[in-house]
């Protein structure tokens, strides 16, 4: 297991320290799928990932996703810090992408954390690089066409991805029928050859032609 204070530095000034926390905090190891938080929830602590990925999401009522952002280690959360910051339910979802491994850091000692500078500024620039990645994520969603952003999404994942079309809606938060629409148009122009779970890329270039609409 990673050691906390190699992938969180700031962790060296707080009281009380990560080595006096006990058994309470963690370390946790979770498998794949674990929802390690869910939405309108109080939230029970703040996460620190020593191992694996967080994927946060926000979910519609008519059961659609929007990926927000991904924890790994040495990150923080934001949902969390903005719930435990305004004890307010949690506005976010998160569930382990792959074997996890983290610690829970109770509500209280998450307050008295944010006494030390160190930590507090790390909290602080947090929040400022993920609304930079939220912004970027809202001008994409609102302003930038789907077909453009299905073929940035393609990208850079190799020639065969295994992925479902459920997948790729959630990751740009839009339906599954959209996105089933859209391949079958690349299919027809020679783009992609589509499986069941499965996508092969016979055309990176013109994938690259179309996703480079988007704006920078």
């Amino acid at each position: 297991m990673s050691d906390p204070l190699a992938l969180y530095p700031a962790l060296a000034t707080v009281q009380p320290p990560v080595t006096a926390l006990g058994p309470a905090a963690g370390p946790l190891t979770v498998p794949a799928g674990t929802v390690l938080f869910d939405e309108a929830q109080p939230c029970q602590g703040f996460p620190l990932v020593l191992e694996g990925e967080v994927k946060v999401s926000r979910h519609s009522s008519d059961g659609r996703s929007l990926e927000l952002y991904r924890v790994v280690p040495g990150e923080l959360c934001l949902v969390s810090s903005a719930c435990l910051f305004r004890s307010q339910p949690l506005s976010a979802h998160g569930v382990a992408t792959r074997l996890t491994t983290l610690l829970l850091i109770p509500p209280p000692v998450f307050d008295r954390w944010l006494e030390s500078p160190a930590f507090r500024n790390d909290v602080l620039g947090l929040f400022a690089e993920r609304m930079a990645d939220l912004t970027g994520l809202i001008d994409a969603v609102a302003f930038h066409r789907l077909d453009q952003r299905l073929a940035a999404a393609l990208l850079g994942r190799g020639q065969d991805l295994a992925i479902t079309h459920q997948q790729l809606a959630d990751e740009l938060g839009t339906v599954r029928e959209i996105i089933t629409r859209l391949l079958r148009r690349f299919e027809r122009e020679g783009w992609v050859a589509l499986a069941r779970e499965h996508i092969h890329i016979r055309d990176s270039a013109a994938l690259r032609v179309l996703a480079a609409h988007l704006p920078g």
